[in-house]
């Protein structure tokens, strides 16, 4: 299986903003370019954003961390986070993968 960024970046829409474009068992792959602001809720998988593209600030928990190309980010699940001040031109490859309610206690 394989998916390209073009591919997956014209899967987008205005007004949907992620792309699923690869599956497998527990996990799957997305693009995610959001515009203007993120509005992610807590998800119920662990997730790793690696940055293509843009830079700004992410909200993890309680911390706040800037970010750029090349930056990969582990959020565990059930936690509050989302992009913030981000540049017109963010993408990101979101990657959900294990069981719901993450791996907790296996790090």
């Amino acid at each position: 299986m394989k998916s390209t960024l073009r591919e997956a970046q014209a899967l987008l829409t205005a007004q949907n903003r992620f792309a699923e474009v690869l599956r497998h068992g527990s996990m799957s792959v997305e693009w995610y370019a959001p515009i203007g602001h993120d509005p992610q809720q807590p998800h119920e998988q662990d997730e790793l954003y690696v940055v293509v593209s843009g830079s700004g600030s992410f909200l993890n928990g309680e911390v706040t961390q800037p970010f750029g190309p090349g930056d990969v980010l582990f959020v565990p699940a059930g936690v509050e986070h989302r992009f913030l001040d981000f540049t017109p031109d963010f993408g990101t490859w979101v990657i959900f993968y294990g069981p719901q309610g993450g791996e907790k206690g296996q790090e």
